[in-house]
């Protein structure tokens, strides 16, 4: 569940704790998973246990978003199959071993945090397609440089939260103390595309920001178009007054 742009853990902590870094810790029969960038994922809690994890740590949320990204999934403890996702969507990690849930609880969340940028990614395509079929319909820039700064500044928002905080291609902590889990996490990878979605989702960051630079390189001329001709028209209109001043003399 992604709750906002950061969340801030150090409040957070408890001697029970399983891990620190994602922090987790077990609670009414169930594990919370605490990520920094924004995002808990909350295993085998009820309803009632969710919303008192979530009321705690809701204040501790920066840029709480007003619309959640939510994914659920379906857990299997059965050793006698293969683990990794089946056909029928559900997760299978055999024994229930807190190792293995953090491993299942970072592909989910990173899943949840791409699912969330690309919204904001399909956003911002949204407002510039239009704009570059009206400036290939009638060959002027719509809108405003202000709109136009506007977008760039989503893109780069989106551009910073999937590099410098979700951080797709590294792999979980847990995974260097327990090198056995990395063929859970390669499944649940592959699963959920994370590195292709991540890849498509920086193509689509580099289409945005060309196509907003090209738009604003158009209004930049057309300003500095205008000017000029403002400024020749005040030089003819000196030219003028200067030669009916000689005339009249």
């Amino acid at each position: 569940m992604v709750l906002g742009e950061r969340i801030d853990t150090a409040g957070l902590e408890r001697r029970d704790a399983i891990s620190t870094a994602p922090l987790s810790f077990s609670t009414d029969n169930g594990l919370v998973v605490v990520f920094r960038y924004g995002v808990v994922v909350l295993i085998g809690l009820d309803s009632k246990a969710e919303e008192q994890v979530l009321e705690r740590i809701l204040p501790r949320v920066q840029g709480v978003l007003s619309e959640r990204e939510e994914e659920r999934i379906q857990l299997a403890l059965r050793d006698d199959q293969d683990e990794g996702v089946g056909a029928d969507g559900v997760v299978r990690i055999g024994a229930l071993a807190p190792d293995k849930l953090l491993v299942v609880a970072d592909a989910l969340a990173k899943s949840a945090a791409l699912a969330q940028d690309e919204r904001q990614v399909a956003k911002v395509f949204d407002t510039v397609e239009p704009w570059a079929r009206q400036l290939a319909a009638t060959g002027r820039s719509p809108g405003g440089r202000r709109d136009m700064i506007r977008l760039i500044g989503s893109a780069l928002l989106v551009q910073h939260r999937l590099a410098e905080r979700v951080a797709v291609r590294e792999k979980p902590d847990i995974l260097w103390d327990r090198p056995d889990l990395e063929r859970l996490y390669a499944r649940l990878e592959d699963e959920y595309e994370l590195v292709e979605r991540a890849e498509t989702l920086a193509r689509k960051l580099d289409l945005i920001g060309e196509t907003v630079t090209v738009l604003t390189d158009l209004i930049d001329t057309r300003r500095a178009l205008r000017l000029e001709t403002i400024i020749v028209g005040l030089i003819l209109a000196e030219i003028a007054l200067t030669l009916i001043q000689m005339v009249r003399r």
